[in-house]
């Protein structure tokens, strides 16, 4: 069991269907990563894994026959790594030679590995990863090696991006399951890229998303977007939350609409998608980039299920009194299960999960390190 407080809990009532399930659950935290495992509804954590290490990335890849466990580690000694671990983080290993690297020609050094996304089934062994300098890194080893996606890189805009707030990072990557050749990236703050041939050229892709900090804030690219995530149903359709702003898409991210009507406020860090239900996506609301806690000092995460049309609060099982955690990008996610696992940590280490689409929620554990991303997956 981890050094901090743990609950184990067990789900009842109207839970007891996804609570058979077994569902791995990994926590990526300044200072380590926990692993959790539920299995008949009881969850045990331990950890931390990758001691003193930050970790800003974790992959699960289910799509072999066992799962795949991916970490962007940083050590303050050795610098960024990428681990993989084929046996659920009993045992990880390191490439002896380092999975992600800028080539010399680039003149860049891998700062962070901010994303490790695997690609769907049309393209099983494939993975990518997002870093900082901002860059797309493209693998067909299942994460064991990578390469550069030189003509991302060479974008005839590169030379006007702008690091954001928490550095020039590459930390959304969405691909299309219906053809492995449709790859979407966000960048901070450089905004949305789309490339339909299998990265050979890219385009911006941020009409309707708006840039307040801008003198232009209708610019073509130069956007601080936060996180991006695909419904379930529509491959097309996205949910996007920016820095102030939540938008939506529904032709693959040509073009955005405006959803943030009904939310305390439309700045924010997260977004999710339901895995199984159209329409369904949550964001966790932040109260401005000035002032980064909770909206009104409220534990809550919000959830529409008509594409943005609406916002519904979802608080049952959630601190009540005054809160300050924020929620990172990467810190908000949902399972595969059905009802839907939902999950979020933030900074003050809570680590919070529901297992009913997001109607109660329960504490997994407290007092955690600064909780980086999370990432959940049925395993059995």
């Amino acid at each position: 069991m981890v050094g901090c407080t743990l609950a184990r809990v067990c789900d009842n009532g109207v839970l007891e269907v996804s609570a058979m399930t077994d569902v791995l659950l990994t926590v990526g935290t300044r200072k380590g990563l926990f692993i959790g495992r539920r299995r008949g509804g009881e969850w045990e954590i331990d950890g931390p894994h990758f001691n003193a290490q930050a970790v800003y990335s974790i992959g699960i890849d289910t799509r072999g026959a066992v799962p795949r466990l991916l970490v962007g580690g940083d050590s303050m000694h050795w610098g960024p790594s990428v681990f993989h671990s084929d046996d659920l983080g009993a045992t990880w290993v390191e490439p002896k030679r380092p999975a992600v690297k800028f080539p010399e020609f680039t003149d860049a050094s891998l700062e962070r590995v901010w994303q490790l996304r695997p690609a769907g089934a049309e393209a099983p062994d494939v993975v990518y990863a997002g870093t900082e300098p901002a860059a797309l890194f493209r693998s067909e080893d299942r994460g064991e090696s990578f390469e550069l996606v030189r003509p991302l890189w060479e974008h005839p805009t590169r030379s006007r991006w702008v690091p954001g707030g928490g550095g020039e990072g590459l930390h959304t990557i969405i691909t299309d399951p219906r053809d492995a050749r449709a790859v979407t990236v966000a960048v901070s703050t450089a905004g949305v890229f789309r490339s339909m041939d299998g990265g050979a050229s890219w385009a911006p892709s941020n009409k309707g998303v708006s840039a307040v900090f801008l003198p232009d804030p209708d610019p073509e690219f130069g956007q601080c977007v936060h996180k991006i995530a695909q419904d379930a149903a529509d491959p097309d359709r996205l949910y996007l939350q920016n820095h102030w702003g939540v938008f939506r898409s529904d032709d693959a991210g040509a073009s955005w609409s405006d959803i943030g009507a009904g939310l305390p406020s439309t700045f924010g860090f997260a977004a999710a998608a339901h895995p199984h239900r159209a329409d369904t996506a949550y964001v966790f609301p932040i109260t401005a980039d000035s002032d980064r806690v909770p909206a009104g000092n409220k534990c809550r995460v919000y959830r529409t299920e008509d594409a943005g049309r609406s916002w519904e609060p979802l608080s049952a099982g959630l601190p009540q009194e005054a809160h300050y955690g924020t929620v990172l990008r990467d810190a908000l996610c949902t399972d595969d299960a059905d009802p839907a696992g939902v999950y979020f940590g933030n900074r003050n280490g809570e680590l919070f999960a529901s297992a009913d689409d997001g109607d109660s929620w329960r504490m997994l554990a407290s007092h955690l390190p600064d909780v980086l991303c999370v990432r959940a997956a049925v395993i059995g």
